[in-house]
């Protein structure tokens, strides 16, 4: 018996290293893939960062890659003199705040209903909804629309014509949906209405989702382009992103700037002025990121589950 076992405990063991091989040369490649394709995905914004921060002499010689090189802050300190950015930023900063403000109260009040099941007319409202992410009036239509209600060139045409977005709609009523039946039973029968029940129970056991949300809306709000080029022409309104393009592309700054770079005053060239308002327009979101990650996550699949 001894002797037969054996020979079946050396095949086990040979198949589990075998296995175990496998396995660790499939996770090293896996490993491998992940890290070049986030090395890809980071290169820009490190060697973007390593620009604005690095000597006018490193950046002309070619020496800048992932890291600064002769460490300066002139280029940031720029950026910081620029009227035209900063005024840009306050603009930005305004866009962000009420237009989410006003994204999350209207999502939660056509969420809520939705979610509900005694609501008549639930599915022709929801069909609709539907139908407005799979067509638009398009992009004359809407201009003439905004033009028509006289919001051209203020920022209200930035933040009115998306005030709801028919896909964040979908997901919060999804996860109001989730929600056990006996909360709201076990509410009606203390004698709580559909407003305060809404405000003082779904509410805050939605603080997933409605973080999940308010990314989605703060971001697409601070990263606006095409709705600001072409419904604001108003210089002083423009958004840091439009301000960012002018920069990028048209090498627009500050009369200051360019009269102090001319007196040589100031040692910055072209490149690094560039590296450093980009980097200007995009930390502070990723600033407030990090602190919303695990909502997001957790938002995201839990706002998925049941439609």
């Amino acid at each position: 018996m001894a002797e037969q076992a054996q020979p079946a405990a050396n095949q086990n063991y040979r198949r589990k290293r075998k296995h175990s091989f496998w396995d660790i040369s499939f996770n090293v490649f896996n490993y491998s893939i992940i890290s070049i394709i986030a090395f890809v995905c980071i290169f820009p914004f490190l060697n973007t960062f390593a620009n604005a921060f690095s000597s006018s002499h490193a950046i002309q010689s070619g020496k800048v890659v992932l890291w600064p090189v002769e460490f300066q802050l002139d280029a940031m300190r720029s950026v910081f003199w620029d009227n035209n950015v900063i005024r840009a930023l306050f603009v930005t900063i305004f866009v962000t705040v009420v237009g989410t403000t006003l994204n999350m109260v209207l999502t939660i009040m056509t969420a809520y209903p939705l979610s509900r099941r005694d609501l008549v007319g639930r599915k022709y409202f929801m069909n609709y909804m539907i139908f407005t992410m799979m067509f638009s009036g398009g992009l004359i239509p809407g201009y003439l629309l905004i033009k028509y209600l006289g919001m051209l060139n203020t920022l209200w045409a930035l933040i009115i014509p998306g005030a709801v977005s028919a896909f964040n709609v979908i997901i919060m009523k999804s996860f109001f949906q989730n929600m056990p039946e006996e909360l709201r039973e076990a509410a009606v029968m203390d004698g709580c209405g559909n407003i305060r029940y809404m405000l003082r129970i779904v509410l805050p056991l939605s603080g997933a989702v409605m973080a999940t949300i308010g990314l989605f809306y703060a971001v697409g709000h601070w990263n606006s382009y095409m709705n600001a080029i072409i419904l604001i022409d108003n210089s002083d309104l423009f958004t840091l992103q439009v301000r960012l393009r002018n920069i990028l592309l048209l090498s627009q700054m500050d009369t200051s700037l360019e009269v102090m770079q001319q007196q040589g005053k100031l040692q910055v060239i072209e490149e690094s002025l560039k590296a450093s308002t980009a980097i200007f327009a995009t930390v502070p979101i990723l600033i407030v990121y990090p602190f919303l990650q695990k909502y997001f996550v957790k938002g995201s699949f839990l706002g998925s589950v049941k439609g």
